[in-house]
């Protein structure tokens, strides 16, 4: 991957049906009085799904936050067939019908972790149905001391499994990239996780793409500094598309179209 450049991955997160962006540590099945919610959009998920492929931003993903999304889900897929990942309780049962839908790949986090323990066996399952080039493994996670850890259930409950090295190692032999959402920061516009993403590019021998605190245009830099340009940025609650008011998404799309980025950026 030498000289690559990292690229902003854009995204429709849905919860309850509606695009929005939520602070990632509020999700809770039990006690969802808690959830805070930056921002809630008037528009469909289609909409957003149209803006990207108007402005070739390839490799964004839709994330099912819980149930009632599938319909959005779909609209968003049919809007821009092959142009968008899909993730959100996807299984080896429902994978596919998700590709014929119209997503790029699918991202599978929970599904791996029964019991909260890493089912290598489930994995492969998977990656045989789906093949390995159409599948996303999110290893979003959160903070444990001077480690992380695999989040899974809307990023509520901690695996077992680490991120790390050699776990990476492990899981790129099924899938063709990852996603990371460091739970711990999303949605608070506070800044990334540097350390993490600074560690990502050295592990990772796939793509992957970090989500979470991103509150600057200058950030995407940052991420390529830390990576070495291997890790890609997803931007959501500082953006104004989504209510923010500290990155504007025409920036960043005309950053992603100039001809000396397009040129950065090849493999």
């Amino acid at each position: 991957m030498s000289g690559r450049r990292s690229v902003f991955r854009p995204c429709i997160d849905l919860h309850g049906g509606q695009v929005k962006q939520i602070i990632g540590g509020t999700l809770s099945d039990t006690n969802p009085s808690d959830l805070k919610t930056n921002f809630v959009s008037q528009k469909s998920a289609a909409e957003f799904a149209r803006l990207y492929r108007d402005n070739n931003l390839e490799g964004g993903h839709v994330i099912k936050l819980g149930p009632g999304n599938d319909a959005a889900a779909k609209e968003a897929l049919a809007a821009w067939p092959g142009g968008l990942q899909i993730g959100g309780g996807i299984t080896a049962d429902n994978a596919t019908q998700w590709l014929d839908a119209g997503a790029s790949k699918v991202i599978v986090t929970s599904y791996l972790f029964p019991d909260f323990k890493f089912s290598l066996e489930r994995l492969k399952q998977i990656s045989r149905t789906v093949g390995k080039d159409r599948l996303v493994v999110d290893v979003s996670c959160r903070r444990k001391g001077e480690t992380w850890l695999v989040a899974m259930n809307k990023w509520q409950d901690l695996t077992e499994m680490e991120v790390c090295q050699e776990s990476l190692d492990i899981l790129s032999e099924y899938c063709s990239e990852f996603l990371v959402h460091a739970a711990d920061v999303e949605g608070l516009c506070q800044g990334i996780d540097e350390n993490l993403v600074k560690k990502l590019g050295e592990w990772c021998r796939i793509p992957v793409t970090y989500a979470g605190g991103a509150k600057d245009i200058s950030d995407l830099d940052l991420v390529n500094q830390l990576s070495s340009g291997r890790v890609d940025l997803t931007y959501g609650s500082s953006l104004d598309i989504f209510g923010g008011s500290l990155v504007k998404f025409a920036d960043l799309a005309k950053l992603s179209s100039s001809p000396k980025y397009l040129l950065d950026k090849q493999p």
